[in-house]
């Protein structure tokens, strides 16, 4: 061999070993399934984690947490997993369509159960291929994801006071927003004067959260659905002083009518979709201008290609992704891998005052900086089970 080819083949040598890698690493097969519970994460629930296998001995991660009926999602996931048992780890698009008889027969367990496997699958193609999840859906275009607190989840006493030392607990631990659902009492089809109580009830606990964070922080205001278009639009006026972020899900996102209206008329933004499932369902959402910013949940909105898919829709209608997803380090981790790649991304959502554990339960343990999200450069998520934290909380999952 000449010289010069020798030079050429010794530079080149590097990429002919990637090259080989890669075609290896595409026949990496999927093995073995473990389903986590976690039951005392929060107030509001527990954590459903899957583990998937794979014959090459790595392991992918995914959150399957709040369907409220954990026994049967986790037996969802296990179906789709044998499904695909024995096939590659890049064979997303064949797990999404093998799940559309489950979600047509089950709903949002089995929607839930495809986005853990599909979160488990990206974690390992990233790990595969040697590089984050984020690049494999079309690069890191914000290095540091805003996250907000929600404390919401660890409300037990849900008066002004109690809300106003939530909210400053989350900002003294570096977040700059807080979330609260002062109306979640309120029941549509409740007598008049109760409604009348429960409102004024939460627009007190507004008050009182804006007051104790001042006016640098934001404030969000989730109504869960709760009221009709009337009283949606007297809510929106009444709080106006407060200065919010955006006022969320006022009215049962469908049909959309009643949330368009409250849109137009609201002084501050709108935001919303977090119960919503797929581009189908968000397409006439976001068309019809339902709200200002697009809060798809990466578990129950179908996944992470289809969260991506979803903030393209409202990236053409000039809107903005806030997404959903108060669940486990894991959860957020998975979404901020697609947040990391948006140009439309407005903040991501955090479950502030978990369990005392939930930095532990990954490895490295979770850290915000400053309330941002900042995903590690490591292949996949960049993150593994603590065993130990694993072997002191995971429950069976409930029957």
């Amino acid at each position: 061999m000449r010289r010069r080819d020798l030079v050429r083949w010794i530079g080149a040598a590097p990429l002919l070993a990637a090259a080989g890698a890669s075609r290896a690493d595409h026949k990496v097969r999927i093995t073995g399934l473990e389903v986590l519970f976690f039951p005392e994460a929060n107030l509001r629930g527990g954590w459903l984690v899957t583990r998937v296998r794979t014959s090459a001995g790595r392991t992918g991660l995914g959150d399957a947490s709040h369907s409220y009926k954990d026994a049967v999602t986790a037996s969802a996931i296990r179906r789709l997993f044998s499904s695909m048992e024995g096939r590659t780890v890049f064979e997303v698009e064949r797990l999404r369509q093998l799940a559309r008889p489950e979600i047509a027969r089950l709903g949002r367990p089995a929607v839930i159960a495809l986005s853990a496997l599909e979160q488990c699958m990206w974690d390992l193609q990233g790990q595969l291929l040697g590089v984050p999840t984020y690049e494999l859906f079309g690069g890191n275009l914000n290095a540091r994801l805003r996250n907000y607190a929600n404390v919401n989840k660890a409300s037990a006493d849900r008066t002004p006071d109690s809300f106003a030392r939530l909210a400053e607990i989350a900002i003294g631990d570096g977040l700059r927003a807080v979330k609260l659902a002062p109306f979640d009492e309120i029941q549509i089809r409740m007598e008049p004067a109760a409604i009348d109580r429960l409102m004024d009830h939460g627009v007190a606990c507004t008050a009182a959260v804006r007051e104790a964070i001042g006016r640098d922080s934001m404030l969000l205001i989730d109504v869960h659905s709760r009221l009709d278009l009337t009283r949606g639009l007297d809510l929106a006026r009444r709080l106006r002083p407060y200065d919010l972020g955006w006022l969320e899900e006022v009215t049962p996102a469908k049909p959309i009518d009643a949330m368009a209206a409250i849109n137009r008329a609201a002084p501050m933004p709108t935001a919303g979709g977090e119960n919503l499932h797929g581009v189908q369902e968000f397409l006439p959402y976001v068309s019809g201008r339902a709200v200002d910013i697009v809060m798809p949940d990466v578990k129950y909105c179908g996944g992470m290609l289809e969260l991506k898919e979803i903030a393209a829709v409202a990236h053409g209608a000039g809107l903005q992704v806030a997404p959903h997803g108060p669940a486990s380090p894991i959860g957020n981790v998975a979404a901020g891998h697609v947040c990391a790649t948006m140009p439309n991304f407005h903040c991501l959502e955090y479950s502030h005052g978990d369990v005392p554990w939930r930095a532990t339960l990954v490895e490295p343990r979770e850290e915000l900086s400053r309330g941002d999200l900042v995903l590690s450069d490591r292949p996949g998520f960049g993150i593994a089970l603590n065993e130990k934290t694993v072997k002191r909380y995971a429950r069976a999952v409930p029957a």
